[in-house]
């Protein structure tokens, strides 16, 4: 009687969450090749396929969002059990900072992974800008964050790096205008230094026409077609486009995502905790 291999449910979500197997693979950290024979392996248990292949990716086929909540289920009772059933006595508190502006779910497995596995250990969670994190770490007011800088410090561990993009909305042409409108970060923000400096060295006259301490803010300048604005890749659809030098624009730096940590001892707690940081932002499927 055939039956399911967890390993190749959680390569099935991961290629289902990412659109792509390449990228899916990635984030279970297997090659394509391993990745494609694990789905092919689990179409053979069914019996039918669980995607289509396209130019851009792969798309669920009807067997395929059958069995996407089922996928979900299933792996994330196992993750539960195994952290139940492996939990220890450690206590204490560990206090961790966490930008405001990614996923509300990445926090949440951040928390669920490790809380399960370490009941008695009390967490302290700033959500905040990245750029406060450096120096609440330095003072000691924080044992590690989560955050984004432009050049990586030392020591730090990196998540991924990401492209910065000079981007507009798909359906404004606003880059003819003599005057370029331009949506900002914070004061706080090196993306906002990085912003002003190309636009100084292309000459372009421009004017700030909003400044943001949120992505979501940033973002929605530039789809309501009021803006252009400097987003990581991750703000690229259907709806935003990149510009590049053919329209003018320079390539910009990549944004390096980091986990840093404070002088405090190397407790069983925190590495326990960047273990579960890692798993998490694994999700996002950027390569570090």
């Amino acid at each position: 009687m055939n039956s399911f291999d967890s390993d190749h449910l959680r390569t099935f979500l991961a290629v289902a969450d990412s659109g792509s197997m390449t990228i899916g693979a990635a984030r279970i950290f297997r090659s394509q090749s391993a990745a494609s024979q694990q789905i092919r392996r689990l179409e053979d248990t069914l019996g039918s396929p669980v995607f289509t292949r396209h130019g851009r990716g792969v798309a669920l086929t009807s067997v395929g969002e059958r069995l996407l909540p089922v996928a979900r289920e299933v792996t994330a009772r196992l993750d539960q059990t195994l952290r139940a059933l492996t939990s220890d006595d450690l206590s204490g508190r560990l206090r961790l900072g966490i930008p405001d502006d990614h996923e509300p779910d990445t926090l949440t497995r951040i928390i669920a992974e490790f809380a399960q596995s370490h009941p008695s250990v009390e967490l302290e969670i700033t959500c905040d800008l990245s750029a406060r994190f450096p120096k609440a770490l330095q003072t000691g007011a924080l044992d590690l964050a989560v955050y984004e800088v432009e050049e990586v410090p030392d020591p730090a561990d990196v998540l991924w790096r990401d492209p910065t993009h000079w981007v507009m909305s798909r359906h404004h042409d606003l880059i003819t205008r003599p005057v370029l409108p331009v949506a900002l970060f914070d004061r706080d923000c090196w993306w906002r230094a990085a912003a002003l400096s190309a636009l100084t060295d292309m000459g372009r006259a421009y004017r700030i026409i909003l400044t943001s301490q949120s992505v979501a803010g940033v973002t929605a300048a530039v789809e309501a077609g009021v803006a252009i604005a400097l987003l990581g890749s991750g703000a690229l659809c259907d709806r935003i486009k990149a510009l590049g030098p053919d329209q003018g624009f320079p390539e910009m730096p990549l944004s390096h995502l980091v986990i840093g940590s404070s002088d405090g001892p190397d407790t069983a707690a925190r590495q326990s905790m960047i273990r579960a940081i890692r798993h998490s932002f694994s999700h996002r499927g950027y390569a570090a």
